[in-house]
């Protein structure tokens, strides 16, 4: 089904680029590319799963232009976020004698995004790159902002940078072949969106619950637009997170980033342990009584019809999870920092809070 298609600004004065929200737009990438202008050669970073399913179509398209061609695959999965594959990417770089008129055209989710992102980011000390992301998590959330890294062993994406792509093509029918778990996974960073900035919105998604799962084309446009400008709006605002105000979008990822460095990236797709995370910054903020218990139960019940995990696993240490929130990239001077809803589509930043509430929080 092809739905007219619908364009996103982001607005950062020389740096400011358009998200293309479309269906069947894959193909439209060869001229983009070609638009930009004085691009010698195109480096494709795509992983093995992405590569199978829409690799060939990229490179078709991309062969009409006057670009040299090449790609680099990684493994699939969180694991390839790592200090390692971001040295064998730059080497292979290297060997094909990328240089400054170069773009790297980042093919796949969130793992593709961050990595090829920061590899544009500092090979040559930065190159251009368009993002192309092919999961939901991917195309509201990490592929747009410019936040690009890789994860520590010990610490999920602290190491990075801010570098700003020329542009993001998201094409809603790659959505289909996603399978079930990953499209659910995505649909925790939409419901952040609401709980965070959007009240209205978060109504949107009770009320079209049963078709958002259906992947629906022309709904899922809406929300992914809608999701998109909730987000470029903050990053506007507060491109480098100087002002704080761009914290706002990590509500419940301290709790998150804790649980997936814990169970070590392998146990819960990052979009799972954000579902998981939230519920703990909502009960938080319910002890610390910013909210009523009705606005964690609305959280609840749409996290549990898209069928998203909501418990912390029983076996893991509630003190080792604590003791990671340490490292988290929101902590201050060794004092643990929240994102804590006040109100449904309304959040703030609250710090310093007793470890044993947060311990409490995490049951």
């Amino acid at each position: 089904m092809s739905v007219e298609s619908t364009t996103v600004f982001v607005d950062l004065a020389e740096r400011s680029y358009e998200i293309r929200i479309g269906s069947d737009n894959l193909a439209d990438i060869g001229r983009w590319v070609e638009s930009l202008g004085d691009i010698s050669q195109t480096i494709v970073i795509t992983d093995s799963n992405v590569r199978q399913l829409y690799g060939e179509t990229v490179l078709r398209t991309l062969s009409t232009i006057d670009t040299r061609i090449d790609i680099i695959t990684v493994p699939a999965g969180e694991a390839s976020k790592s200090i390692p594959m971001l040295d064998e990417i730059l080497n292979q770089m290297l060997s094909l004698q990328a240089d400054r008129k170069s773009l790297v055209l980042a093919l796949g989710g969130g793992v593709v995004g961050d990595l090829a992102g920061f590899a544009a980011a500092t090979y040559g000390r930065g190159i251009r790159f368009l993002q192309i992301p092919t999961t939901l998590l991917a195309t509201v959330d990490s592929s747009v902002g410019g936040k690009v890294g890789i994860n520590l062993p010990g610490a999920k994406n602290m190491v990075g940078a801010f570098w700003q792509p020329q542009g993001v093509l998201v094409d809603v029918n790659v959505l289909q072949s996603l399978p079930e778990r990953d499209y659910r996974a995505g649909l925790a960073e939409v419901i952040k969106y609401g709980v965070i900035q959007d009240v209205e919105f978060f109504g949107k998604l009770e009320a079209h619950a049963d078709l958002i799962l259906t992947r629906d084309p022309v709904l899922m446009r809406d929300i992914i637009a809608r999701c998109c400008q909730l987000k470029a709006e903050v990053v506007t605002e507060d491109e480098r997170e100087t002002t704080g105000r761009r914290a706002i979008l990590n509500y419940g990822h301290t709790f998150c980033h804790a649980l997936e460095s814990c169970t070590g990236y392998g146990q819960f797709l990052h979009g799972e342990a954000v579902a998981i995370g939230m519920l703990c910054a909502s009960r938080l903020a319910e002890s610390l009584e910013m909210i009523d218990a009705d606005i964690t139960q609305r959280q609840f019940q749409l996290l549990t019809k898209f069928g998203l995990p909501t418990d912390v696993p029983a076996d893991l240490n509630r003190q080792e999870l604590v003791e990671a929130m340490q490292h988290d990239k929101k902590t201050e001077h060794g004092k643990l920092r929240f994102i804590l809803p006040v109100a449904m589509g309304h959040v703030k930043i609250v710090d310093d809070i007793d470890s044993k509430l947060v311990q409490a929080a995490l049951n």
